[in-house]
């Protein structure tokens, strides 16, 4: 995943302007670099994962096609069987 850049020394002053004490504002600024920088996701991290989705999608569509195919043709196929063996009773009965 790529990173994001995050400005822990402004946000530490920022903090510490506040009327923080420094050792908590030091503690704020990591859990807020740390969280940023392992669990947000980024423009590009969304954009990865929308391409990699995208393309399972068509991989997905097109095995379904081939399926559809497949299908269709054992379903012709049990159609004309069943003509056949009809058509072969119909003449065995005459």
């Amino acid at each position: 995943m790529t990173t994001t850049t995050f400005d822990t020394l402004g946000s530490f002053e920022k903090l510490k302007a506040a009327g923080i004490p420094e050792n908590q504002a030091k503690a704020q600024v990591e859990v807020i670099r740390e969280v940023i920088e392992d669990k947000l996701a980024t423009k590009r991290d969304l954009k990865e994962l929308e391409l990699m989705i995208r393309q399972e999608i068509s991989t997905v569509r097109q095995e379904m096609k081939e399926l559809e195919l497949r299908l269709t043709t054992r379903f012709g196929a049990m159609i004309a069987a069943a003509v056949a063996i009809l058509a072969a009773l119909i003449v065995l009965m005459k």
